[in-house]
C-alpha cells in the first residue's frame, strides 16, 4: 500500500477505486472548495471563523488526497465520519436560520450528507 515510487516520488493510486470512491472524493472536494472559499471570505471579518473554515477545507482536500493515493483509506473513512458530520453539527449552531437554504449552504451540506454515507458505506465494505 506504500504511496512511494521508486524514484522516490508519489503517485495516485486510483486502480482499486469504485465509482463511490470518486463520488466521495468528488463530494470532499466540492466541500473543502466551498470552506476554503468561504475562509478567504471571512479572514477579514473574524479572524476565528476564517481559520476555521481554512482548517476545515483543508481537511477535506486532504482526506480527499489520501483516498487518491491510497494511504491508509480505511482510517480516512473511519476519520471522515465524524470530522463531515462535525461540520454540519456546527453548521447548524452557527448559521442563523434565514441562512438554512443559501444556494452555498445547501451545496455544502447536501455534499457533506453524501460524503458521510459514501464513508459508511466505504468503511464497512473495507473491514
Amino acid at each position: 500500500m506504500s504511496t512511494e515510487t521508486a524514484s522516490g516520488g508519489f503517485a495516485l493510486h486510483t486502480e482499486s477505486m469504485t465509482g463511490l470512491h470518486w463520488l466521495g472524493v468528488a463530494t470532499a472536494v466540492v466541500s473543502g472548495v466551498i470552506h476554503l472559499w468561504l475562509a478567504v471570505s471571512f479572514i477579514g471579518e473574524s479572524l476565528g471563523l476564517g481559520i476555521g473554515f481554512l482548517v476545515a477545507g483543508v481537511g477535506f482536500l486532504a482526506g480527499s488526497a489520501a483516498v487518491l493515493f491510497d494511504y491508509r483509506r480505511r482510517a480516512f473513512y473511519a476519520l471522515g465520519i465524524p470530522f463531515t458530520l462535525g461540520q454540519i453539527v456546527i453548521w447548524l449552531a452557527v448559521t442563523p436560520a434565514d441562512e438554512y437554504l443559501s444556494p452555498i449552504a445547501v451545496t455544502d451540506k447536501l455534499a457533506q450528507v453524501i460524503l458521510v454515507v459514501v464513508l459508511v458505506v466505504l468503511f464497512r465494505r473495507a473491514s
